[in-house]
C-alpha cells in the first residue's frame, strides 16, 4: 500500500471503551489508517478518548488523525471494528453476553446501512464467533467481508507459552488454537512445530512439554486475567490491530480468525488466509 493510499484510508471503531480505545492506540503506534474514527453513542467518553489518543499521533512516526465519527460514517469506512458491547463480568462465560451483544449489535449495524460495498467488518466483541454469524446476517455484506477475531488471540497465547518452555522467540513458533473462542477451543498439535520441525522432534533432550496443561492455560488465560484486573484490553488491542493491517496493506497472512464455515453452518475459527477482500481463502 502506497502512503497515498494509506492516508486516505479509514477505520472505524464503534465502542470507546477500554478495548476501542488500546484498538485504536496500537492503530497510531504501529501506522496503518489514514484516519481513525471513534463512535460510541456516549458523547462525553467518546471525545475524551479521542482527545487522549490525539495526543498519541505526536510522537513524529504517524500522521494518523483521530476524530469522533457517526454509525452512518462508520458504515462508509474501509474497516469497521466492532468492539461495542456488555463487558463480560467475573464468573460469566462468553456465551452468558449473546442476548445482550446480540441488541446491541443489531442497532448499530442498522444505523451504519447501506454500507460501502468493499467495507470489512472485524468483531471484537464476545461472544465473538456468534456476534461474527449475526453480523453476516444483520449487514447483508458478502459472508467473506464480516470476520471476528476468533482464535487468534488465543493461538497468541499459545504460542507465547510453547516459545517459554521450548527457549525460543514466539516469532518461531508455528501452533494455532482453532474452534470456537471459549470453552470448546482446541490446539491443533499435530500442525505445532518449531522452525518448521514438527514440535516433539525440535525440542531439546530433556524437554518435555504436558500439552493438555498448556491447552488448559491458554484457554483461562483470559479469565485469570480478568479475575485479578476485571478486563483484557492489550492482548486483543494488538490481535486487532493486526487484522487491520492485513486486511488495508492485502497482507494475506493466515490467521485463525472467524469466519463462515460453509459445511458446518456456522462462523468459527480455522486458519485463513486474510486479504483487503477479508476472509481470501478459508
Amino acid at each position: 500500500m502506497s502512503q497515498s493510499s494509506k492516508q486516505t484510508s479509514q477505520i472505524a471503531i464503534l465502542g470507546a471503551g477500554d478495548v476501542g480505545a488500546t484498538i485504536a492506540y496500537s492503530l497510531i503506534m504501529n501506522p496503518v489508517a489514514g484516519e481513525i474514527l471513534i463512535v460510541d453513542p456516549k458523547e462525553e467518553v467518546r471525545d475524551a478518548q479521542v482527545q487522549d489518543l490525539s495526543d498519541a499521533t505526536f510522537h513524529g512516526n504517524t500522521s494518523t488523525r483521530v476524530r469522533a465519527g457517526t454509525h452512518k460514517e462508520a458504515g462508509q469506512c474501509d474497516i469497521v471494528v466492532i468492539t461495542a458491547g456488555a463487558k463480560q463480568k467475573k464468573g460469566e462465560s462468553r456465551t452468558d453476553l449473546i442476548g445482550r451483544n446480540k441488541a446491541i449489535l443489531d442497532s448499530a449495524i442498522s444505523d451504519m446501512k447501506p454500507f460501502r460495498p468493499d467495507t470489512i467488518l472485524l468483531l471484537v466483541a464476545n461472544p465473538v464467533d456468534v456476534l461474527t454469524y449475526f453480523a453476516q446476517q444483520f449487514s447483508s455484506l458478502p459472508k467473506h467481508q464480516v470476520l471476528g477475531s476468533g482464535t487468534f488471540l488465543d493461538t497468541a497465547r499459545l504460542r507465547g507459552i510453547l516459545a517459554s518452555k521450548a527457549g525460543v522467540a514466539a516469532s518461531s513458533i508455528d501452533a494455532y488454537v482453532l474452534g470456537e473462542h471459549g470453552e470448546s477451543q482446541f490446539v491443533a498439535w499435530s500442525l505445532a512445530s518449531i522452525g518448521g520441525v514438527p514440535l516433539d522432534s525440535a525440542l531439546e533432550k530433556g524437554v518435555e512439554i504436558d500439552k493438555k496443561k498448556i491447552a488448559d492455560e491458554t484457554r483461562g488465560k483470559a479469565t485469570a486475567i480478568m479475575e485479578s484486573k476485571g478486563a483484557t484490553n492489550y492482548g486483543i488491542g494488538g490481535v486487532a490491530a493486526s487484522i487491520c493491517k492485513s486486511v488495508l496493506f492485502d497482507e494475506r497472512i493466515v490467521r485463525p480468525v472467524s469466519a463462515w464455515q460453509e459445511e458446518l453452518g456456522v462462523c468459527l475459527s480455522l486458519p485463513a488466509v486474510v486479504g483487503r477482500a477479508g476472509v481470501v481463502r478459508g
